[in-house]
């Protein structure tokens, strides 16, 4: 970059603002003190922008003792709080006025007049059939139907399925027949596959 461009000498600076001064010799406002008022403070309410000039043992009495809210009533110093939450901004609800011509505030609901076309029996099947959809996995649901169960199944009734599945496919409860020891597994490993889930 190039500083002895002569682009650089047509750029103009505006200075920054400087405080406006401050009139010399001010008094304090307080009653009977002369000394230098140097120190500002706020008039109070209604009063915004105007300030007393005290000195530093007058202001800091003036502070201890400053309130804002003085001589408002309970319920004007609540509503000016929950104005002021908005800046003190009016505002209004979001969406249609109520009182704007052509509102409806007796909306009409899906069963109160004709529907030809099905639409809102079409949407109100697509809601039930969404509510009875099941609650758990494909794998939590193979489980509980290897158990012979559903998903509306509480814990004490898969586990007394279980323990009943378990004592009629033990081969020592079937003479030392090996033939339902795959089922047995099968139903092992639904069993550990709930308990997994915890379901049981």
């Amino acid at each position: 970059m190039n500083l002895n461009s002569p682009l650089f000498d047509r750029i103009r600076i505006r200075r920054a603002a400087e405080p406006a001064p401050q009139p010399a010799g001010l008094r304090c406002d307080a009653a009977g003190c002369e000394a230098a008022g140097e120190f500002r403070a706020p008039m109070g309410r209604l009063r915004e922008g105007q300030y007393f000039c005290f000195c530093l043992a007058h202001v800091r009495e003036y502070n201890n003792s400053y309130n804002y809210f003085n001589g408002m009533s309970d319920e004007a110093v609540a509503r000016y709080l929950k104005d002021a939450s908005v800046g003190h901004r009016p505002t209004w609800s979001m969406g249609v006025k109520r009182g704007a011509a052509g509102f409806r505030t007796d909306a009409p609901k899906p069963g109160d007049h004709a529907d030809p076309l099905g639409a809102y029996r079409a949407r109100q099947h697509r809601a039930r059939a969404e509510t009875h959809s099941p609650r758990y996995s494909p794998v939590t649901m193979r489980a509980l139907d290897a158990l012979g169960l559903d998903d509306a199944a509480t814990a004490d009734a898969i586990k007394a399925r279980y323990k009943d599945l378990v004592k009629r496919h033990h081969p020592d409860a079937n003479g030392g027949d090996r033939s339902r020891e795959e089922k047995l597994r099968e139903i092992i490993h639904a069993y550990r596959t709930l308990r997994a889930a915890r379901l049981v």
